[in-house]
């Protein structure tokens, strides 16, 4: 099967919105990202990252350029590739990542693991691009998590997991039992296989299910903590189900809203009796924890 590659010069911040907006395309949407630092130009803010977007299908110019609007983003061409696996490729020089207790590497990156650090690995091979942990929301939401390991709440929900990075990480962490869900199936299927890569599928389970609308949700609910890095749409859009869901003192870590988001996410949340308890400061993603007062 051919695969389509279109690349991106530009500033980090710039391209990790546009890397989220080609994976939320209708059709086809980019299969893997991978935003890394420019060799040939880094000093120079504006062209200094590189993002190659993969497409399985041929994608299309004008629905490239509609998902990109209002983004200051250098032309681009797309290239069809040799019938290779550039899903793997793409992602396998990412390298590994280090965010708060936690480090997130692939197999190719096992001999590269620091030596004699006090770290809870979390293996994740090369499946999709986000869920690795090099996307800020992820490598946010591990950082704010680790803030808080001292306090273990006993029922756990990770509503969106994609790969189910942060679900593994609470389980290695707080050795919880966690409930975990996604609305895209494969990602489901690739999350089970993470959980049990890391040898926690005793401890998650993994579901389909659109937002909360599952029967392992109603039966498990209300949580004491929920992860939801997921899109500032629908993270308003939840908030008053969330605030169902939650347990009294409960809190609500979330991202995927980028800064500018911020204020309409936070208001839609404070309004359901929820109080803003930290927050993990970054120029474009935030990640905001809530406790439901």
């Amino acid at each position: 099967m051919p695969t389509y590659k279109a690349i991106w010069t530009g500033p980090e911040d710039v391209l990790q919105d546009a890397g989220v907006r080609l994976t939320d395309l209708l059709y086809p949407p980019a299969d893997a990202i991978s935003v890394t630092k420019a060799n040939d130009a880094a000093e120079d803010r504006d062209t200094a990252w590189r993002l190659e977007a993969y497409f399985s299908d041929t994608p299309d110019r004008d629905s490239l350029l509609a998902a990109l609007s209002g983004l200051t983003l250098d032309p681009f061409e797309i290239e069809e590739l040799p019938d290779i696996d550039w899903v793997a490729h793409a992602l396998a020089g990412l390298g590994v990542v280090e965010a708060g207790r936690f480090i997130l590497y692939g197999v190719h990156d096992e001999d590269n693991l620091p030596d004699g650090a006090d770290f809870i690995p979390i293996r994740i091979d090369a499946n999709q691009a986000f869920g690795t942990g090099h996307h800020p929301t992820t490598a946010g939401c591990l950082e704010l998590l680790s803030r808080f390991a001292g306090f273990p709440p006993d029922r756990i929900f990770d509503l969106g997991c994609g790969s189910a990075v942060l679900s593994i990480a609470a389980a290695k962490l707080w050795e919880r039992d966690i409930l975990a869900s996604d609305i895209d199936e494969r990602s489901v299927e690739i999350a089970r296989e993470n959980v049990a890569l890391n040898d926690v599928d005793d401890r998650i389970e993994v579901v389909v299910a659109d937002g909360f609308d599952a029967p392992a949700i109603a039966a498990r609910a209300p949580f004491d903590f929920i992860f939801a890095n997921i899109l500032a749409g629908p993270l308003v859009e939840f908030a008053p189900i969330m605030a169902k869901y939650t347990a009294p003192r409960g809190r609500v870590m979330l991202a995927g809203l980028m800064a500018s988001q911020e204020q309409g996410v936070a208001e839609a949340y404070l309004n359901q009796g929820f109080k803003l308890l930290n927050r993990l400061d970054h120029q474009t993603w935030p990640v905001l924890l809530f406790i439901k007062m």
